[in-house]
């Protein structure tokens, strides 16, 4: 079975907690990505900002961008993986937490990201759609 090394997408840009919600809105376009994993001062992982954070916390709110700190997207608690973990821990991990996005960790430093869509292009049909169905709920 693969390993999250093998399934994710290597060397994903951080928006650091001291920057903005602009600056992570900038990266995002910049990637094409919808989220962006956010470290720290000390490059650890402190959790993923995504495209709807910076519109429910921010935009909504009626808040500036360019000076809402990056710190302030953080969830409660970074949810990560091993690189060398299998893709059934990767799926109980989501499931669990109930996230689409995985920041990839190697020790403690971050090798990758992976998403639901990089777990649905290597699963059978069946095991995705058990996977969307829990994240769904």
């Amino acid at each position: 079975m693969n390993t999250a090394r093998e399934i994710m997408t290597a060397d994903p840009r951080c928006v650091r907690t001291d920057g903005t919600a602009a600056d992570a809105a900038r990266l995002m376009a910049e990637q094409g990505v919808g989220a962006l994993p956010l470290c720290g001062p000390d490059d650890k992982i402190k959790g993923v900002v995504t495209d709807r954070d910076l519109v429910v916390k921010v935009v909504a709110q009626g808040r500036d961008a360019g000076t809402f700190p990056a710190g302030d997207l953080n969830q409660a608690e970074a949810v990560t993986i091993g690189a060398d973990d299998p893709l059934e821990e990767v799926m109980t991990t989501m499931s669990r937490h109930g996230v689409k996005r995985l920041p990839v960790i190697d020790g403690s430093r971050l090798v990758g990201m992976i998403t639901l869509s990089d777990v649905a292009r290597s699963l059978p049909g069946s095991r995705t759609g058990e996977l969307v169905d829990a994240l769904s709920r």
